[in-house]
């Protein structure tokens, strides 16, 4: 019986280790699939993070352009009107000075200064703190030269020297103010440097 034992205890260690061999390459096998799936779900995360990351850029990218583009469109606009503003503001006093039409020149003061005040309001909400700067001078430049002109000029119609007078400070203080607002928006649009 010995032999008979020995036999059916090797044949059982025989099953039991061809068993445990394919239980062990399936056991490995599924560890295997098993780190492969988090590798590729890791490769899938790190993909879209990226993904993530260039449309976010793009995203950024367009909102600058979007932003430089408002931002000049608003510039352009408010450098026209502070220089129609200054222009009108001379041929007003120039209808003054020749007995031209002054009533026409005064209405096409007024319509000009409104036009002006809606492109500054509009800068306001757009344009950063350098340019609002520069702006805010100009703008009160223009506004005092306005209301001189409003007070005293009617009552000096055809009185060159003092005329002269006006235009010479529209000239000296206020054309420079308009010139340094333009500088200020043109180095916010990288058109060229503040200096």
């Amino acid at each position: 019986m010995g032999g008979s034992w020995a036999g059916l205890v090797v044949a059982v260690v025989g099953v039991v280790g061809t068993l445990g061999a394919a239980l062990l390459t399936q056991n490995r096998a599924d560890r295997t699939k098993r780190l492969e799936l988090r590798a590729a779900a890791e490769q899938r995360r790190e993909e879209r993070q990226h993904a993530e990351a260039l449309l976010q850029a793009e995203q950024a990218q367009v909102r600058q352009r979007e932003g430089l583009e408002l931002r000049r469109r608003c510039y352009i606009e408010l450098n026209t009107a502070s220089r129609q503003f200054l222009t009108t503001m001379n041929s007003y006093l120039h209808a003054l000075r020749h007995d031209g039409d002054v009533d026409a020149a005064l209405a096409e003061l007024e319509a000009v200064r409104l036009a002006y005040r809606d492109r500054y309001s509009e800068a306001q909400m757009i344009a950063p703190r350098p340019v609002l700067n520069a702006c805010g001078v100009a703008k009160h430049r223009l506004n005092g030269a306005y209301r001189k002109i409003k007070q005293q000029a009617p009552a000096l119609s055809g009185a060159a020297a003092e005329l002269q007078a006006l235009e010479d400070e529209l000239h000296e203080q206020v054309w420079p103010c308009v010139g340094a607002q333009k500088d200020a928006m043109r180095a916010d649009l990288g058109v060229e440097d503040a200096d």
